[in-house]
C-alpha cells in the first residue's frame, strides 16, 4: 500500500514540477513578442482495481499546450493587414496634400504673383521695371511648378523604394516560414501528433503577422501540422516547405513604375491591403493623378500664354516671342494589349489649344477588320472622339499633347493604352532662354506704340478666363481642384485610419486576453503549483515512514 501511495505522490511532484516550469517559462516571455501563454494539461492515471474498489494511481503531466484561438488569430492578422495599408496610404497622402495646399510650397501664390506683375505692365506698358518683374515672376512661377514636380518625382522613388524593402522582407519571412514548416511537421511526427512544439507554432504565427503586415494573407493549415499560404487573389507564398519568390520590376511602358512579380506573374492589381497596396493604391490613385493634373495646368498656362505673347509686340517692336519653354517631357503610357511583343512609343507634342487638354487619356483599339479603327476618350470630360484610323489618329492625339506609334507587334480588338501627356511637363516647364531684356515682353497689339497696352490686357485677362476642360475652369480652378481633390482623400484616408486603427487595436487586445501573459495569474500559478509540490512531497515522506515501519514489523 505505501507502494502505491508513494507511486501517486510522486507522479503529483512530476506534474507539479512541470507546471512550475511551464508558469516560470510563462514569466520569463510575459515581454516577449509573440509568446502565447502556456499551460499544462494533466490527467488521471488509469486506476487499478482491488477487492476495495478501484484505486486511483495518481497524475500525468501529458502535453503542454498554448492558449491559442485560431479565429481571433485569423482576425488580428486581417486587421493587422487592413490598418497597415491604410496607415501606409494616410501618411504617404498626407505628405501630397501638406505640399500642395501649403501658402509656401503651394502653386497658388506664384500664379498669382505672376499675373499681378502682368497688370501692372497693363497698368504702365512703358515701364522697363515692370516689365522685368514679369519675367522675374514668370521664372519663378515656373520653377516652382519644377519644385512640385521635383517632390513628386521624389515621392515615386520613395513609393519605388518601399516597394524594394517590402518585398524583399516578404521573401525573407517565406523562406523563414518555409523551414519552420518543415521543422514543426518533424517535430510533430515524432510524437505522432499529441506533442505540440508550442515555441515553433509561435514563431511561425509571429511571421504570418509580420507577413499580413505588408501584405493581404490567407492562411490554410493541413493536416501534417504545416500551413499554406496565399496572398493577393490566391496566389502561392508557401506550401509547406517551398517558398514562392517575389520580385520588383519596372513597367515595359513606364520605367518609373515597378510591378509586384510572384514568380514571373504581375500581381500588382491583386493586392488588397497590407504596406504593399498601401504603397501601390497612394502612386496610382493620387500621385499619378496628382503629377498629370500639375502636368496639364503648366502645358496649359504655357501653351495660352505663349499664344497670345506671341500674337503682340515687344518695346523694340518685334513680334513676341513664346515665353515658356515646355521642353521634352517624357509621356506615361500603362498599356493592355493581347499581344506580349507589341512595342508603344509616344512622345511630346504641344498641342495648339489648352482647351482640351486632358491630364490623361484612353485609346481604345475598337476594330482591326478591315482597317484599325481607334477610339480616344479624355478621362478628364469623359468626351470622345470615336472611328479614328491611322490617318486621322495622329491629328487628334497632337490635339491632345501626344504622338504615339506602334513600331512593333499586332495589335488586336480590345487593346487599350491610357495616356498621360502632361505627366512630366511641370518638371521640364522654363522660361525661354531667348528673351533676354524686359524690352522683349509683348504688350503692345501693334509695332511702333510704347504706350500700347492692348495685349498686355489679353495676357492680363487669361487669369480670369475660362479656358481648360472645354472652356469650365480657369488655371486657379485647375489647381484649386487639384487641392481640394486631395484634400478630400487625405480627409477619407485619415478616417479610414483611424477606424481601422480602432478595429486592430480590438483584435490585438482579443488576442492578448487569450494568449498574453498575466503576472497576476501566473503569481496565483506558482503559489498554487508550490502548494501542489509540497503537499506531494509531504506525502512522500510519509509513504517513506509507512514503508519503513513495515520493514520494521517484519525483522
Amino acid at each position: 500500500m505505501s507502494m502505491d501511495i508513494l507511486g501517486s505522490a510522486l507522479s503529483g511532484l512530476v506534474a507539479s514540477q512541470r507546471a512550475l516550469e511551464t508558469t516560470s517559462n510563462n514569466i520569463s516571455n510575459v515581454s516577449t513578442e509573440g509568446y502565447s501563454r502556456q499551460r499544462v494539461e494533466l490527467a488521471t492515471r488509469s486506476e487499478q482495481y482491488t477487492g476495495s474498489g478501484y484505486v486511483g494511481n495518481g497524475v500525468d503531466a501529458v502535453n503542454i499546450v498554448r492558449s491559442y484561438d485560431q479565429f481571433i488569430t485569423e482576425q488580428l492578422r486581417s486587421s493587422t493587414s487592413a490598418f497597415a495599408g491604410a496607415d501606409t496610404y494616410q501618411k504617404l497622402i498626407t505628405q501630397v496634400d501638406n505640399l500642395i495646399a501649403n501658402e509656401s510650397t503651394g502653386l497658388s501664390p506664384a500664379i498669382k504673383s505672376f499675373f499681378n506683375a502682368i497688370n501692372d505692365v497693363s497698368n504702365d506698358p512703358s515701364s522697363v521695371p515692370a516689365r522685368q518683374v514679369i519675367l522675374a515672376e514668370a521664372d519663378t512661377m515656373a520653377k516652382q511648378f519644377n519644385n512640385l514636380a521635383s517632390r513628386f518625382n521624389e515621392m515615386g522613388k520613395q513609393v519605388n523604394s518601399q516597394l524594394d524593402s517590402i518585398v524583399g522582407d516578404l521573401n525573407n519571412f517565406a523562406k523563414a516560414l518555409a523551414k519552420l514548416n518543415n521543422n514543426i511537421v518533424s517535430d510533430m511526427g515524432r510524437s505522432a501528433g499529441k506533442q505540440i512544439p508550442n515555441e515553433s507554432l509561435d514563431q511561425r504565427d509571429w511571421l504570418l503577422s509580420n507577413i499580413a503586415q505588408k501584405v493581404d494573407v490567407s492562411v490554410i493549415n493541413q493536416t501534417d501540422g504545416s500551413v499554406s499560404v496565399f496572398i493577393g487573389q490566391g496566389q502561392p507564398l508557401v506550401l509547406g516547405s517551398y517558398a514562392a519568390n517575389l520580385s520588383v520590376q519596372a513597367s515595359k511602358t513606364d520605367s518609373a513604375h515597378k510591378s509586384i512579380l510572384l514568380n514571373g506573374q504581375d500581381i500588382s492589381p491583386q493586392i488588397t491591403s497590407g504596406e504593399l497596396y498601401g504603397n501601390l493604391h497612394f502612386r496610382d490613385l493620387v500621385l499619378d493623378v496628382a503629377q498629370q493634373q500639375l502636368g496639364s495646368l503648366a502645358m496649359g498656362i504655357a501653351i495660352e500664354f505663349n499664344s497670345v505673347h506671341q500674337s503682340g509686340f515687344d518695346l523694340n517692336g518685334n513680334p513676341g516671342l513664346a515665353l515658356f519653354d515646355l521642353g521634352s517631357p517624357s509621356i506615361g503610357v500603362k498599356s493592355v494589349a493581347k499581344d506580349s511583343n507589341l512595342i508603344v512609343t509616344a512622345s511630346f507634342s504641344a498641342p495648339p489649344s489648352a482647351a482640351n487638354i486632358g491630364a490623361s487619356y484612353r485609346l481604345d483599339v475598337s476594330a482591326t477588320v478591315p482597317d484599325v479603327t481607334y477610339n480616344l476618350t479624355n478621362l478628364s470630360d469623359g468626351t470622345s472622339i470615336n472611328g479614328l484610323n491611322n490617318a486621322s489618329l495622329p491629328t487628334a492625339t497632337v490635339a491632345a499633347g501626344f504622338s504615339i506609334t506602334f513600331p512593333s507587334g499586332v495589335l488586336n480588338a480590345g487593346d487599350s493604352f491610357k495616356i498621360s501627356p502632361g505627366i512630366d511637363a511641370a518638371r521640364t516647364l522654363r522660361t525661354n532662354a531667348a528673351i533676354t531684356s524686359p524690352r522683349q515682353v509683348a504688350a503692345a497689339d501693334m509695332p511702333g506704340l510704347s504706350g500700347d497696352n492692348r495685349n498686355a490686357l489679353k495676357l492680363a485677362k487669361i487669369e480670369t478666363q475660362s479656358i481648360m476642360q472645354n472652356g469650365k475652369v480657369t488655371f486657379t480652378q485647375v489647381y484649386g481642384q487639384l487641392v481640394a481633390d486631395v484634400g478630400s482623400k487625405t480627409h477619407s484616408a485619415q478616417l479610414n485610419r483611424d477606424a481601422q486603427q480602432t478595429l486592430f487595436q480590438r483584435a490585438k487586445g482579443a488576442q492578448e486576453s487569450v494568449s498574453g501573459v498575466n503576472l497576476d495569474e501566473e503569481a496565483a500559478d506558482l503559489i498554487k503549483y508550490q502548494h501542489s509540490y509540497q503537499a506531494a512531497a509531504h506525502v512522500v515522506s510519509i509513504a517513506k515512514n509507512l514503508f519503513d515501519t513495515l520493514i520494521q514489523a517484519i525483522r
